[in-house]
């Protein structure tokens, strides 16, 4: 198991460095996701899933070092939250550096989570840069719990997709949103 789990990173890494999407499980649900600093990358992402540019993409780090590289001023509380949270909790900061123009929201603002699941974790780790995930134009209450849920116009399009066997270890529901802000701003956006 562990020799198909390198090998299916060394895949989706080769994947997202030559600009390519892919399928693959996250410790919340399945995504569609690419290199979050490769605009190509990005426009193409947009185009498969038919979403609003920035609405429901959420960049994907293996740790809080890594939010360090793609916020301006990351805020005091915030490796605290992340550290406290026993749920997959997706977090807005403010002022996003380093990423394709479209994953930013128009006040430049961007959706990070720290993942926890074992693939997921062991590619970005490989990868050494945030992927960008967009789930195809799913709804809250309509979200990829399983592989097979993806429709195969949009399979087809995709560089590499993930085994459903490297599913073990997510959840199937969405991430909790909170929002944090400079001066100790903190909204909750979904629960």
């Amino acid at each position: 198991m562990e020799a198909e789990i390198r090998k299916a990173v060394e895949e989706a890494v080769k994947a997202l460095k030559e600009g390519g999407i892919i399928l693959f499980p996250t410790d919340t649900v399945w995504a569609l996701g690419c290199d979050a600093s490769n605009r190509e990358a990005v426009q193409k992402l947009i185009s498969i899933t038919g979403i609003k540019s920035n609405k429901g993409m959420i960049l994907l780090v293996p740790d809080m070092n890594m939010v360090y590289k793609y916020i301006k001023e990351v805020p005091e509380i915030a490796e605290e939250v992340v550290e406290a949270s026993d749920t997959p909790l997706t977090i807005i900061y403010p002022q996003a550096l380093n990423v394709a123009p479209e994953v930013t929201a128009e006040d430049k603002s961007v959706a990070i989570r720290v993942v926890t699941h074992p693939f997921c974790t062991a590619m970005l780790n490989r990868f050494g840069r945030a992927v960008v995930t967009a789930t195809e134009g799913f709804t809250e209450d309509n979200y990829p719990a399983l592989f097979e849920e993806f429709d195969d116009e949009i399979t087809a399009k995709l560089q590499w997709q993930a085994n459903p066997m490297l599913e073990a270890g997510f959840t199937g529901k969405p991430s909790s949103i909170m929002y944090l802000g400079q001066g100790g701003v903190v909204k909750i956006i979904r629960k």
